[in-house]
């Protein structure tokens, strides 16, 4: 699926583009009214309002003059009346900012099934395995308690980042560093000496609980603890669920 996001500032533009790559959408990005319709509008238009050479609503009523495209308004305007006008104008949907990716992929696959854009869930599919500077680790497939962790774990050392699902988990260094280092071969044990050589120092003389409070804080921070495996006596690994056929 194609998507055309209006916005024209950078700061929430590029990691919006960024969030929807992962669920394997292309993104079309222009800041400016008049460059949105140039076209081509693709599968579904993400709009902003506050556009500098026109309102987005005015945007948003050209476009469905000569276009049955999804529109989806994405705005800080949250009054009724602003939201009651645009969707008069003709956009489907109308998300005020601030708002969770997780929210907005749930929007488009809502608008999408109702205009019969295709299919979904074939379109939003769970991120796939990342290339180049990026770490993927599978989750379950499977919601609920047993088995748990449905969500996958991406881990980027290009931006030194990483996410549960579509969720960003705010990390210290040193927390990234130990994830990324359990990441590079999920399901491997890492000695706690091998650890401690690779994230901190190989003549690190400090504390040996601090590699546990990291752990025990990493754990946190990913939302389950069985993510990350103690093998006692020996050190930690990722836990990677057993492929269920």
């Amino acid at each position: 699926m194609r998507v055309l996001l209006i916005e024209d500032d950078e700061s929430i533009a590029e990691p919006l583009a960024e969030g929807l790559s992962r669920y394997g959408l292309a993104v079309d990005r222009v800041a400016t009214g008049g460059a949105a319709l140039a076209g081509p509008f693709g599968d579904i238009v993400l709009l902003d309002l506050g556009l500098p050479d026109m309102d987005g609503i005015d945007v948003c009523r050209r476009i469905r003059q000569v276009s049955h495209v999804p529109i989806i308004m994405l705005t800080a305007r949250g009054e009724e009346a602003d939201r009651v006008v645009g969707l008069e104008m003709g956009a489907d949907d109308y998300l005020a900012k601030p708002f969770s990716m997780r929210e907005l992929i749930a929007r488009i696959r809502a608008v999408t099934r109702r205009t019969h854009v295709g299919a979904p869930h074939a379109t939003l599919p769970v991120p796939a395995a990342p290339q180049g500077g990026h770490l993927y680790v599978p989750g379950t497939g499977v919601a609920g308690p047993a088995p748990r962790r449905p969500e996958a774990l991406v881990v980027d050392r290009r931006t030194r980042q990483a996410w549960v699902g579509d969720d960003l988990v705010a990390l210290t260094p040193k927390e990234f560093d130990l994830l990324a280092l359990l990441a590079e071969d999920p399901g491997a044990v890492y000695s706690r000496q091998q650890i401690l050589d690779q994230v901190w120092d190989p003549h690190f003389h400090g504390p040996t609980k601090t590699l546990d409070v990291h752990v025990a804080a990493l754990r946190r921070k990913l939302g389950d603890p069985a993510w990350i495996h103690t093998v006692r006596g020996v050190g930690f690994r990722l836990f990677v669920p057993a492929s269920r056929g």
